[in-house]
């Protein structure tokens, strides 16, 4: 048999695999979040191929309400599709109260801390309440279970914005899941760090050391369904990024197809331009997400 060099595609492939598995072997109450983005479709994609077609853990979504519609369309449609472990949380109550930025009661950075960051935290402590895909019925219920995940997989990629370039694969938080930038463990040699002290909360990060385009190109190999947000329908705009519709803004792009959007990011087109730039919330957060990571968001 004649022996095959692996690509890069494959040799990050097969570290984002062994990082998932190691994670679903040294924790326990995993979780993961999708987003609906195109990063973390590529992670349900992997965690699809790490263990055989079955997610053996919760899919979880934090559901600001300000989605772009067709987020949450193709959120559901996938979930029924492939069966998936849905679970959505909310900060109901700042929901209700109109304390929000589009309501004009608050700034983008407190949204996103009250809307994203609180939201997040309680979900994944059970504090409060989690909105579970009944497949039966096809529709959302409240969850009986309110057991604290303790580790959460999240499609955080190093090359996206600097705070998260200070991430590791396995990353430490304390109870609160607030990020300690200046006490990460070292991981060297792909010698990872897996036994935490109780009570820590671990974010794991299997697509760390991909690039924007090496997950257009394996979206491309693989033919991932991706929402076609990312593509420009006739307008010369796509989003780059996705988040809160008031946050969100396109760019300027003629690419229609994946092939298209991987040959526009081997251009260089967008070679100095940050791929979160047309995410407001960043602007207001001194150019970058330090500030909000740290207090627990994504």
């Amino acid at each position: 048999m004649s022996k095959q060099t692996m690509t890069k595609l494959d040799e990050i492939e097969a570290q984002s695999i062994f990082i998932f598995r190691e994670a679903y072997r040294e924790f326990k109450n995993l979780a993961m979040l999708w987003s609906i983005g195109k990063d973390s479709t590529v992670l349900l994609w992997l965690a699809r191929k790490a263990f055989f077609g079955h997610v053996p853990f919760p899919l979880v979504h934090i559901d600001t309400s300000y989605k772009i519609p067709a987020m949450i369309e193709y959120r559901d449609k996938l979930a029924k599709e492939w069966k998936l472990n849905m679970v959505y949380g909310q900060n109901k109550q700042a929901l209700k109260d109109k304390q929000t930025y589009p309501d004009g009661a608050i700034d983008r950075i407190s949204c996103c801390k009250a809307l994203k960051s609180e939201a997040l935290k309680h979900t994944l402590a059970g504090s409060w309440p989690r909105f579970r895909l009944n497949h039966e019925i096809g529709e959302y219920e409240v969850d009986t279970n309110t057991e604290p995940y303790t580790g959460v997989i999240v499609g955080v990629r190093a090359d996206e914005e600097g705070s998260r370039s200070k991430e590791r694969y396995f990353s430490p938080r304390d109870r609160n899941n607030d990020w300690d930038v200046g006490d990460q463990p070292p991981e060297l040699w792909n010698q990872f760090k897996t036994d935490f002290a109780p009570g820590t909360h671990l974010r794991i990060h299997p697509l760390l050391d991909w690039t924007e385009l090496n997950i257009w190109e394996y979206i491309e190999r693989e033919n991932i369904p991706i929402i076609d947000l990312y593509f420009d329908q006739g307008e010369g705009t796509r989003y780059r990024s996705l988040g809160c519709m008031p946050c969100t803004l396109p760019v300027e792009s003629t690419a229609k197809n994946v092939p298209e959007i991987v040959e526009e990011l081997r251009s260089g087109k967008f070679k100095n331009i940050a791929e979160r730039s047309g995410r407001a919330q960043d602007k207001e957060d001194g150019g970058g997400l330090e500030t909000l990571r740290v207090d627990g968001y994504m």
